[in-house]
Parts: C-alpha cells; structure tokens; sequence
C-alpha cells in the first residue's frame, strides 16, 4: 500500500468522493454506524463512496439501501462537509471527502440489503440510533470516537440552531 508520505512529491493526492446520511427520527435521534478498523472503532454516519456512474443523489439513495434498508426518503440538504487525509487499507485512495445530508424519517429497524458479510467486508459492524442525551454521554477514547470527532456538538447545534445556509466544514 501507498501511503500519502511515499506518493511522488508532484502528484496529487487520491481523495475519494461520498456522501453521508444524518438519518433523524421525530424524537431527534440520529442512527449511526459503528466501523471497526485495525487500529480503532469509529461511529459515523451512514454512506460511502461514490462510484463512477453516480451522482450525489444516486449514490446515498444506493447507501441508505444497501446499509440501512431505507427507500422512497426526501434527501435534505447538505449541512456538512469534511476531508479527511488517511490512506485507505486498500491503498486506493489518500482520504476522502465527505459530504453530509439531513434524511428526517420515521423510526425504523434498520434492515440492511447488504448481507453482514459484505457490510463486515466494508468495515461495518453495527448499526444503532443515538439520542442526543447518548451522544453527549459518551466518552471518546482515542481508540473509539466519532467521525467526524465533533459529532456530538455539530449534532447538538443542528438541533439548537437549525440547519446552516451552506454546509460546515466539520474538521476532522
């Protein structure tokens, strides 16, 4: 695998597109995904990458599918966006850029179409809604946190102050 630091010193770095879901039920709980990596367990949202054919829309109506069992939703608006620089254990891409939609929807079990075996496959382990008291509670280590690390306050002020006029960069 290529890491950012081997690359050629010209060439640009390899930054996958994708797109997130903040998935919020009438009780303002937002359903996360728990990723284990080598190295660290990460709880995120919903998503990933876009691929070639795609565009934004096409691409997290795809995710929520797969991932979460979810069709026939009204994707809000983009309220985040971050990019993270960290090589991929594929080594195919240096980091990638994600961006964030609101999906407000009734309470639901979630019921992927992706077996556990291919969501395992794509580093995923659990899926699991959060209140915000849940949210504020936790504890992150530097082993276990949120994606991006701000979740928590970033949530709080959807809630709080609504959605923002043009998405936030999140940091990472």
């Amino acid at each position: 695998m290529t890491t950012p630091a081997e690359r050629d010193g010209d060439a640009p770095l390899r930054i996958r597109e994708a797109v997130r879901a903040l998935v919020i039920d009438p009780h303002q709980r937002v359903l996360l995904v728990r990723f284990e990596f080598p190295r660290v367990t990460v709880w995120g949202a919903p998503g990933g990458g876009i691929e070639p054919e795609e565009d934004t829309e096409q691409a997290l109506r795809r995710e929520l599918h797969e991932e979460l069992g979810l069709v026939d939703v009204e994707i809000g608006p983009c309220i985040w966006e971050r990019t993270h620089i960290i090589p991929f254990l594929s080594g195919l891409w240096d980091g990638q850029h994600d961006r964030f939609f609101v999906i407000e929807t009734a309470a639901f079990e979630p019921t992927p179409t992706h077996t556990w075996e291919q969501l395992n496959a794509e580093y995923l382990f659990e899926l699991r809604w959060w209140s915000p008291d849940e949210l504020n509670a936790f504890v992150p280590t530097k082993d276990t946190f949120f994606a991006p690390r701000r979740f928590p306050e970033l949530y709080h002020s959807l809630l709080v102050d609504g959605r923002p006029e043009n998405p936030i960069d999140t940091g990472r």
